[in-house]
């Protein structure tokens, strides 16, 4: 079956497959077409920002992102208004979620731990000294670019100190602070601070300081910061994570008593960069002035009959640790975790295994277009999960399923959602993929095969 040729532009962006997905927003693979630079493009729909009357707090959203500059936060380029989206062009990140990293090899060497954690500190103080707090800080919100560099993203909850507390309640209910939890003003960069602890606390550990079934009892633990740490925790680390763990926040330890802390500062080199930029805003207010009327051209041409035909720009932001030749060798093996799989079955066959498989365990099916969303609960009863499955020609004859979360959680999607989902869909085929080995590998499904005549 030959691939649907589709392009689209916006403005002088070509746009490709979505590689992420929120609730307000989806991200884009994108290329200029003047430069032939890849980026990552963030859509929002205009009628969705408006009835959730959310037009405020995208546009300090978008704002904060344009003042911070620093290595080791994601650059936001540009904004575009198109006639019914928003679209926000920004650095592409291809070394996946720091999140993928601790899921895929457990806990991480103390070394290793400590220069993620240098360099999130290192963004987290760039960002407080302009009065900027990101309020939701974790592994999720935590990107690796190329050559393994920590990239700080999601300002969606961020807020812009006016020199007093902060008083509304958010963040992810593991990683948040005691005070956040209470009814009262707070100090973001104490709150942040906490949320850098609890980060250092999983890459060294591989699971929560504070996890629990139910919101009150995980509460109560957060508030009396009850938690203790593994045995191979170095003593200097143990300590350096109890002082950042102080459920009281003047006593809590600031990054300036971090950074001349013994354990935090070996090896320790900091971020240099350059004079602050002079950024303009002046994209941002135009894409939010006049919202009903202002916008880039926008044009798409598609060609229905089949799945995308994934280009080549594409396939190199997905070969992250993937061996692209075995994709076409069938005397190759292919390992990968659960998050793709290939196929040499016809794509509609893909798709409707996929419901059938989907149907079997009682999760909503919603199809188009060869992008399937399966919804469900997830298994601890707390949340809804949301899990997308998108299906991608990517040579004659030979299709790519990528799956991945849009909604829930994601140690929840880790440990259960995906691995059950990918697995029953390859269980499914194994009487024809008699080629087809499955096997347990560091608490991910590996799947490897030899492709079938």
């Amino acid at each position: 079956m030959a691939g649907a040729a589709r392009k689209k532009l916006v403005g002088r962006y070509e746009v490709g497959r979505t590689i992420g997905q929120g609730s307000f927003a989806k991200v884009k693979f994108a290329v200029d077409a003047d430069t032939g630079a890849p980026v990552a493009m963030k859509v929002l729909d205009k009628a969705t920002i408006l009835n959730n009357r959310m037009l405020q707090q995208i546009k300090k959203e978008i704002s904060i992102m344009k003042i911070v500059r620093h290595p080791n936060i994601i650059r936001l380029n540009e904004v575009l208004a198109g006639q019914t989206k928003i679209y926000i062009i920004m650095e592409l990140i291809t070394g996946g979620e720091l999140f993928d990293k601790i899921a895929r090899q457990g806990k991480l060497r103390e070394n290793e731990a400590r220069k993620y954690f240098q360099q999130l500190i290192d963004a987290i103080n760039y960002c407080h000294s302009k009065g900027v707090y990101h309020r939701d800080l974790k592994p999720e919100n935590l990107l690796l670019d190329s050559r393994g560099n920590l990239k700080v993203s999601d300002f969606g909850l961020s807020s812009l100190s006016q020199n007093g507390f902060l008083h509304t309640t958010c963040g992810t209910p593991n990683y948040v602070a005691p005070e956040v939890l209470s009814d009262g003003g707070y100090d973001g960069s104490a709150a942040d601070v906490w949320s850098c602890g609890v980060i250092l606390y999983v890459l060294m550990a591989g699971y929560l300081p504070f996890e629990e079934n139910d919101l009150p009892t995980l509460y109560d633990k957060i508030t009396a910061a009850h938690f203790s740490c593994p045995d191979w925790f170095s003593q200097g680390a143990k300590s350096l994570i109890q002082r950042i763990l102080d459920p009281t926040p003047k006593t809590r330890m600031t990054i300036k008593e971090m950074k001349s802390d013994t354990w935090f500062s070996k090896n320790y080199v900091g971020v240099r960069h350059g004079e602050d930029e002079n950024v303009s805003l002046d994209d941002v207010q135009a894409a939010f002035d006049n919202i009903e009327d202002k916008y880039v051209s926008e044009q798409v041409t598609r060609n229905d009959g089949g799945p995308l035909m994934m280009n080549a720009f594409e396939m190199i932001t997905l070969s992250q640790g993937l061996n692209l030749s075995s994709l076409f060798d069938r005397q190759q093996e292919y390992v990968k975790r659960q998050t793709r799989f290939v196929s040499r079955k016809p794509a509609k066959t893909i798709a409707a295994t996929i419901e059938v498989v989907a149907d079997s365990m009682g999760l909503k099916v919603h199809s188009q277009n060869y992008k399937l969303r399966l919804e469900g609960v997830s298994s601890n009863k707390m949340s809804p999960f949301a899990v997308v499955l998108e299906i991608f020609e990517v040579a004659p004859a030979l299709f790519m399923v990528d799956v991945r979360k849009v909604a829930g959680d994601s140690l929840e999607y880790h440990r259960v959602c995906s691995f059950h989902i990918t697995s029953c869909i390859l269980l499914k085929f194994l009487g024809d993929y008699c080629g087809w080995n499955i096997r347990l590998c560091s608490n991910f499904m590996l799947y490897s095969w030899q492709f079938l005549c």
